[in-house]
């Protein structure tokens, strides 16, 4: 991004969410809601029956993950909007919240400290990671969200899925937007999908990477922390 006046642009920190600031994934957010809504007698009859698909979507996730996520996000086809923004509220309290690293809530709130606006830039789904954002005091979400008719979810995307290159276009539309410096931001991811955040900000920051992102970020030099 150009600005005649680089002294004006901000410095923003950016955070995946899933891996990053908490241990979960969009797997486990909707067996939790589905679980939930489901009928004690029909909870475990619903697990038989989607187990098998489990295997399914890690092999997809392998080949793609912008297809692994578009894919698994039809299971919400047909739920009833309301209900289930309600429910992930209900889902924060008990299940998320105590899976948020204490080091993530310290790093953010000591960015918050220092005048540094925090942004989520994440794959999974915004109705979700919005209750997380507001307990954490986070300044903007950049999630993806679910078309919505007649009430209910569609179960499809209203945008590609932000996973890989598209989570840093989205960083540096949010930028541009802005007024926002990327070489003087913060950037802080766990899996190879960041590695497009990661590479788009002068200050990246890994955390609690796998050996390939290790590796990655000891050759160049990167933060790296260990909040698990």
């Amino acid at each position: 991004m150009s600005d005649p006046n680089p002294k004006l642009l901000k410095t923003v920190a950016f955070f995946d969410v899933d891996g990053t600031l908490l241990k979960s994934t969009i797997v486990h957010y909707y067996i939790w809601m589905r679980f939930k809504e489901t009928p004690f007698l029909l909870k475990y009859l619903w697990l038989v029956g989607f187990l098998p698909k489990i295997v399914y979507y890690l092999i997809l996730d392998r080949i793609s993950r912008p297809r692994f996520n578009e894919t698994f996000y039809r299971n919400y086809r047909g739920m009833n909007v309301d209900e289930i923004k309600e429910l992930s509220i209900e889902m924060f309290e008990a299940y998320l919240r105590p899976k948020i690293f204490p080091a993530a809530i310290a790093q953010i709130q000591e960015h918050k400290e220092q005048g540094t606006p925090v942004v989520f830039v994440t794959g999974s789904l915004d109705f979700i990671v919005q209750p997380i954002a507001d307990f954490l005091n986070v300044d903007s979400v950049l999630a993806p969200q679910l078309h919505e008719q007649n009430e209910q979810f569609t179960g499809e995307l209203t945008t590609v899925p932000l996973i890989g290159e598209e989570k840093a276009k989205a960083m540096q539309a949010y930028s541009e937007r802005h007024g926002i410096s990327l070489k003087d931001s913060y950037a802080y991811g766990d899996s190879q999908s960041d590695l497009p955040m990661l590479e788009c900000v002068g200050n990246p920051v890994v955390v609690n990477p796998g050996k390939a992102l290790r590796e990655k970020a000891l050759a160049s030099g990167w933060e790296m922390h260990e909040w698990l």
